[in-house]
This record gives structure tokens, sequence and C-alpha cells, in this order.
């Protein structure tokens, strides 16, 4: 069974820095992109950043210049790191995968972490 876990959030002040992980798991033979999205209450999801397999990446304007996407293939994991927070980066930080191929050659279009939760307030 695919899954991806998210790790990282938290509560840190306006102008911290939080790292978010998100690791892919079972039996994995490639991941095509993997990104962030965030959903902020009463907002619709949004994408924050994404970066393919062979390392393009492509940002929100919002978080521009202050959040980096980066991504070990071995390890199936994508990082996000946050500096400069914002109170309006407070959301609930989705991790996702697109173009999943497990050993078996079975692929899945999309899948989707259960979601950190970053709050960034005084």
């Amino acid at each position: 069974q695919v899954q991806l876990v998210e790790s990282g959030g938290g509560l840190v002040q306006p102008g911290g820095s939080l790292r978010l992980s998100c690791a892919a798991s079972g039996s994995i033979f490639s991941i095509n992109a993997m990104g962030w999205y965030r959903q902020a209450p009463g907002k619709q999801r949004e994408l924050v950043a994404a970066i393919t397999s062979g390392g393009s990446t492509h940002y929100a304007d919002s978080v521009k210049g202050r959040f980096t996407i980066s991504r070990d293939n071995p390890k199936n994991t994508v990082y996000l790191q946050m500096n400069s927070l914002k109170p309006e980066d407070t959301a609930v930080y989705y991790c996702n995968a697109r173009g999943l191929v497990v050993v078996t050659g079975e692929e899945y279009l999309e899948v989707w972490g259960q979601g950190t939760l970053v709050t960034v307030s005084s």
C-alpha cells in the first residue's frame, strides 16, 4: 500500500523557520513529481511548491525567495524548507505525489498525505 507521511509541522513565531518532510512508502519504483500544497481555514487548497524527478521546481509567488523545495529520490522523500514565515503561512500543509509507479508496474496518478499543521503566531 502506497502512502505519504508528513512531519515537521508545528508552532513558530513570525520570521522563524520550519522544515517539513514527506516520505513515500510502499514498494515504490519511481515518482514523477512531488509537491506541497496548503489549505488555510476557509480557503481553497493551493499549490505551494513542486519538484520533478529531474529537479525542476515551481513555487507559488507568495513563497518565492522564502521557501525551498528539495527531494531525495533514492529515499522517495521531499522536503520544504520554510524561512521568514508569516502569519499568513498558517495552514495545513499536504504532501502530494504524481505519477507514482510501484515495482509491480501499477501507477498511482496522484497520492496525498494526511497533512501537517503549521501555525505562525507570536
